[in-house]
């Protein structure tokens, strides 16, 4: 049996590369893997349980799953809190969740990559999962490490067909005959908590039989989903405490984890999603060429989100198979779609996809129709919000300092004064932001929300919908990225929305822009091009000055 108390005493005091075969001899001889999952399930609930605990923390972060494979150089100073991360959430998993996960850890050949054994890892665990799938869009990732997190988008695979049949039939009882529904017995797809079927039924509407799928919350979610939820709590709790160790403002990684808290909880809200589904269709209506799936009502429960089945693949797989002087159009379809037509709705308060990852990204190349799917996590902006993101994103796009600087102010949780000391604190940041920017380069969306993360960084507070945003904005950064090689001018993007649809009607179209807002931005646009040139002359300046274009004297 497994000596709980030995190994706490003396795994301690191992090298990482010890741990493995330490642990392989405390673990009952010729046993069966069930009899040796529960020997560490033992283990973990005994008296030195945490001792262990802490040691199996250590033995994954520090030789399993290096942190240093994971955080690229360029964010060397989140390596220490991501390793803390890492270790508490290991050290809090229930024992019948990590016992089976370091047994395969074990057991897994010594030479598996990093990447692999971090999948292994998160299986069945909806909250890392979800995180995993953020952390895989960020460009600056190590190629094989952001492709197997990348796996998360579509490759997750921990739930069998039986048992989503069974609940569908539970949930759906008589209904199923009623419109006459027939189930696949193949799961189409799966997310980190559902998964997708088709079916097809009888339309009373129509009297045809349609074709749809449903989306059902898998069996386990339920079990293990709170204590997810309870280690997110507790990692906010924990960097509260130990904010002042790490050099970030003090409510930087607390505030995160309480937003990524309460944002994962949507994932398991589907009468929720199901709401924004109807409101997303209705504010996508009068906008040719995008399309959000429509609700089947009699076929939803809580855990049961009935679909019209819509036809497209992968948006990123759709434009690689186009020539490059269209995938252009297909990336200014998406800033249009993902951002343009919520940011400029005449609605009171309009919704932002919150998740728009090229797997919630369908494209039908025959047709030339977006598909958004996926709307559990949204957001919603105010119309002076989405005033002062309109004027943010237009200001950077025109490298306009004073414009850009009170559009931040604007959008910071307690509107900024620009004659403040914080305001001037705005001001210096902004004016070396928009400098380091290269002339050669159209500014981004993201570029505006990179802005808004330096501000942050100084201890600025923005409300939490535009740190989803700001998540938003990333995201298709990456699918942009992949489709034309780089960020398309979203902010022109925007305007040409804009101009396009005031043009078609003015009597309908109503942007949150003002008449004082278009006259500013007129004034901001005539002054571009001497900004342009300032900054190219600063640029030259600064590169006859640098110490290599300066002769040395025994040269002279």
């Amino acid at each position: 049996m497994l000596d709980a108390s030995a190994i706490a005493a003396g795994f301690h005091q191992l090298a990482p590369e010890q741990l493995r075969s330490a642990l392989e001899n405390f673990l009952p001889r010729g046993a069966t893997a069930a009899e040796k999952i529960s020997a560490i399930e033992a283990g973990l609930l005994s008296p030195a349980g945490q001792s262990l605990r802490d040691t199996m923390a250590r033995w994954i972060v520090d030789e399993i799953v290096p942190v240093a494979s994971l955080v690229p150089e360029a964010y060397l100073n989140w390596r220490p809190p991501v390793r803390d991360a890492m270790m508490f959430v290991v050290a809090r998993l229930s024992p019948p969740r990590l016992a089976p996960k370091l047994l395969e850890q074990l057991e897994l050949p010594p030479n598996t990559p990093a990447e692999v054994r971090l999948l292994r890892l998160i299986a069945k665990v909806p909250g890392l999962q979800k995180l995993g799938q953020v952390i895989a869009r960020n460009q600056h990732l190590r190629p094989a490490l952001r492709r197997a997190l990348a796996r998360l988008e579509n490759g997750i695979r921990d739930v069998n067909p039986e048992d989503i049949r069974a609940l569908i039939q539970r949930d759906l009882g008589p209904r199923l005959k009623t419109f006459v529904v027939e189930i696949s017995p193949h799961i189409l797809s799966e997310a980190s908590v559902s998964a997708v079927v088709r079916f097809t039924w009888r339309n009373p509407d129509t009297g045809r039989r349609e074709r749809g799928v449903f989306k059902v919350l898998k069996p386990h979610i339920p079990e293990y989903f709170d204590e997810d939820m309870d280690y997110l709590q507790g990692l906010a709790e924990h960097f509260g405490e130990q904010n002042h160790t790490y050099g970030f403002p003090a409510d930087l990684i607390p505030d995160t984890f309480r937003k990524v808290r309460r944002l994962l909880r949507h994932e398991v809200n589907f009468a929720r999603e199901q709401k924004t589904l109807i409101e997303a269709r209705t504010l996508y209506r009068s906008f040719p060429g995008v399309r959000v799936p429509n609700v089947i009502q009699p076929l939803c429960t809580r855990e049961i989100t009935a679909l019209t089945e819509e036809r497209g693949i992968k948006v990123t797989s759709a434009a690689a198979r186009l020539p490059v002087s269209e995938r252009r159009r297909v990336a200014e379809q998406l800033v249009e779609a993902l951002v343009a037509v919520p940011l400029l709705a005449a609605t009171p308060d309009a919704i932002f996809h919150g998740d728009p990852h090229a797997g919630n990204l369908l494209y039908n190349n025959r047709s030339g129709e977006l598909i958004i799917l996926d709307w559990a996590l949204r957001e919603r902006l105010g119309r002076e919000q989405r005033r002062h993101l309109a004027l943010l994103f237009l200001m950077v796009s025109l490298r306009d300092p004073v414009g850009t600087s009170n559009e931040v102010g604007a959008l910071s949780q307690h509107h900024i004064r620009m004659t403040s000391p914080l305001g001037r604190m705005v001001r210096e940041t902004v004016a070396e932001f928009l400098v380091a920017m290269p002339a050669s380069r159209l500014p981004s969306g993201a570029d505006a929300m990179r802005l808004l993360e330096r501000v942050a960084m100084q201890g600025i507070k923005f409300p939490g919908s535009l740190i989803m945003l700001s998540k938003v904005m990333f995201t298709l950064e990456g699918i942009l990225g992949d489709i034309v090689g780089s960020d398309t001018a979203m902010g022109f993007t925007i305007a040409r929305h804009v101009a396009q649809h005031w043009l078609a009607n003015r009597s309908l179209f109503r942007s949150p822009l003002t008449t004082r807002d278009w006259l500013t931005l007129q004034c901001s646009a005539f002054l571009y091009a001497s900004r342009m040139w300032v900054q190219w002359e600063q640029a030259m300046l600064n590169r006859f000055l640098t110490p290599d274009s300066v002769a040395s004297p025994a040269a002279t």
